[in-house]
């Protein structure tokens, strides 16, 4: 096990351990608004809840570019509660489903207090008499089969503040993330192995003044459709928006596991640009960091859904090539600090501006 990336694991491993579901993000928002008035960075939070670092250029004709990775994670959402046995029924929070986090404790977040339930699919000594039955032999399970056995009365969920629209998520004692060899395996690096990025890029930034402004935006409410971004873009006049994101491994795609970050060319929304992702690649190949390139399906990021929407006229993304992505999610260290490097790279080069 290589020492060089436990301070890059132990951030990530603090971000995780804050909850942060799509649309109420107010635990990790506290961690992050603290930390940048800690290094004394310029930094807001906008009315669509982003968390917004400007590192200012030096050069005033130059524009401005962003780079966003979201801060929200997947999860569920309270559709109802049984009023006599206490039985909490969910559904999806962004593209979360119940066999990825399987039978155990969930929190769920009330308005005054979190509660913790069991995700519960039924027993498994069943007949085909039972609707379980067919959990073990036909389908796997949905959200509308399972549910959340929390032992407490109506009148106690209401006290707590738990109602319809609450959210809920994989229990906290259950986050903490592992390290393998190089590796790092958790819930939630979807979102906050980029937040880290973004943290890390922010210090390196802050003392080599880039020739352009540089937006660093941790985005709001990503998984739900990218709200965050959108209201940025629309609002944030930048040249060019670069998303952090994972990048999944699957058969289908031609993307190796390990340290090389990944270039998408196009993904579900459409397609990146390709002059902003040959200023990537130079910048990449500037520092000899090896890069994968892709094209893959059943993905969006913030940068492609603000392209479709005309927000921006450049969009990029940079991944890291993760496992079981929307689950238990593993990716090497060392992807997620090449990175850091590449676009430490492409923010203070300066021959990819045109002015």
């Amino acid at each position: 096990m290589s020492e060089k990336f436990d301070y890059l694991f132990e951030q990530i491993e603090t971000l995780v351990m804050h909850h942060s579901p799509s649309g109420m993000e107010g635990e990790i928002d506290t961690y992050l608004l603290d930390l940048f008035a800690e290094l004394e960075l310029e930094y807001w939070q906008d009315r669509a809840g982003n968390i917004i670092v400007k590192i200012p250029g030096t050069n005033l004709e130059a524009g401005a570019i962003a780079i966003t990775g979201h801060k929200d994670e997947i999860g569920a959402i309270v559709k109802d509660i049984h009023p006599q046995t206490g039985q909490v029924k969910v559904r999806a929070l962004g593209g979360s489903y119940p066999w990825i986090y399987g039978e155990g404790v969930m929190d769920i977040l009330g308005d005054h207090k979190t509660i913790q339930g069991i995700l519960s699919f039924g027993s498994r000594h069943v007949s085909h008499e039972s609707p379980q039955k067919k959990l073990q032999t036909e389908t796997p399970v949905q959200w509308q089969q399972a549910w959340l056995e929390t032992k407490c009365t109506a009148e106690e969920l209401h006290k707590a503040g738990v109602r319809p629209g609450s959210r809920v998520l994989v229990g906290r004692h259950r986050k903490a993330p592992f390290r393998l060899k190089d590796y790092i395996g958790s819930y939630t690096l979807d979102n906050k192995a980029s937040v880290v990025i973004l943290i890390e890029l922010a210090k390196r930034l802050q003392q080599k003044n880039p020739p352009q402004d540089v937006y660093l935006v941790a985005s709001a409410k990503e998984e739900v459709g990218a709200l965050g971004a959108l209201y940025f873009s629309q609002n944030t006049n930048v040249d060019a928006l670069i998303a952090l994101e994972i990048c999944p491994l699957a058969r289908e795609y031609a993307i190796a596991s390990g340290d090389r970050p990944v270039l998408l060319h196009q993904d579900g929304y459409g397609i990146y640009d390709d002059g902003l992702n040959q200023d990537i690649i130079a910048a990449a190949s500037q520092i000899r960091r090896p890069l994968q390139q892709a094209i893959i399906q059943g993905f969006g990021s913030d940068a492609s859904i603000a392209m479709k929407f005309g927000h921006i006229s450049r969009g990029a993304c940079l991944s890291f090539p993760t496992e079981n992505t929307h689950g238990y999610e593993i990716t090497h260290l060392g992807a997620i600090a090449h990175c850091i490097d590449i676009l430490e790279a492409y923010c203070n080069d300066t021959s990819k501006l045109d002015i």
